[in-house]
């Protein structure tokens, strides 16, 4: 007994440390338990939507395939779009109007804060090359970043959009750009996220020229017969081009969104695993604090009666 009760002795102060310690400031047992439940239920809820992000992403990859051949034909007149990466913007032409498409909705990882640092980036190397710029945002999220980083550049928000588009809403969308663009502009530049695959996507721009009628100069398509008045129907397919460029940028937009969305739940499932590992560890060292202090107190009973 004399073995047992020095032994106990010894452990008695940092027992009633431990406890003092909990007392004043630690969370107790019931605390850390709460926080433990509450980041499974957490959890559960990332993974969930880590599972949802993957089969929505399934079905933004067969509309981005069938919208691929869909807009190819608008490179001819356009170009390919270009890396935001490293790009000057020096074919930018003098007076441009920027449009970036960001999410309606969050908890997708970095999608919106790379669209707005790009066109920021952008704003910044056309004033500096001595060029003229605004801006019109579709998306939200967009939206609240980019009044912040640029606001005296941005002329209108498109909010409430439903991703991923059909194609009447980005010919709505197209329409309303159009009609702020007016002839005002030299040229549209869209902003977007490029998928790559499921773990990559990428900043591009794509800078989109008006077409010019017959008699004009850099006439579109010069050469080719038009069955009417080539100065209408370049315009029809002007609209047409700006419809189908935008509903393309949909379709990629919304497969990046989902992909990065899927990234970001399975990080944040994976974070909260390790929490749930960390608060576990210290409700058992709580737990053993307990059990030791209670047993220091009953066989200090004991002994008090023994003797």
């Amino acid at each position: 007994m004399a073995p047992f009760q020095s032994m106990i002795k010894r452990a008695a102060p940092r027992a009633t440390s431990a406890f003092l310690q909990q007392s004043r400031g630690m969370a107790t047992e019931k605390q850390i338990l709460m926080q433990i439940n509450a980041t499974k239920n957490i959890k559960k809820i990332t993974s969930s939507m880590k599972m949802v992000s993957a089969a929505k992403l399934k079905g933004d990859e067969t509309r981005l395939t069938l919208a691929k051949p869909f807009n190819a034909w608008t490179s001819v007149l356009t170009g390919e779009p270009a890396l935001v990466e490293d790009a000057t913007f020096e074919e930018i032409p003098q007076k441009t109007l920027i449009v970036p498409f960001t999410s309606e909705k969050g908890l997708c990882g970095g999608i919106n804060s790379f669209i707005s640092r790009s066109t920021r980036t952008c704003v910044a190397a056309l004033t500096e090359q001595g060029k003229e710029c605004d801006i019109v945002v579709i998306g939200e999220k967009g939206r609240s970043q980019l009044r912040r980083m640029v606001g005296d550049k941005v002329l209108t928000s498109l909010t409430d959009v439903v991703s991923p588009g059909t194609f009447a809403l980005a010919s709505s969308l197209a329409s309303e750009v159009t009609a702020v663009a007016g002839e005002d502009y030299d040229a549209i530049v869209v902003i977007y996220n490029h998928y790559v695959n499921p773990a990559v996507y990428k900043q591009v721009y794509q800078v989109v020229p008006p077409l010019k009628g017959e008699g004009d100069d850099g006439e579109t398509l010069f050469g080719h017969e038009f069955n009417g008045d080539k100065s209408e129907l370049i315009v029809d397919m002007y609209e047409y081009m700006m419809a189908s460029q935008f509903y393309y940028t949909f379709m990629d937009a919304a497969a990046a969104e989902q992909s990065s969305r899927m990234a970001a739940m399975e990080n944040a499932s994976k974070n909260a695993g390790e929490m749930i590992d960390s608060l576990t560890l210290r409700y058992n060292r709580a737990r053993q604090a307990r059990i030791t202090t209670e047993l220091i107190e009953i066989i200090s009973g004991a002994s008090a009666l023994d003797g």
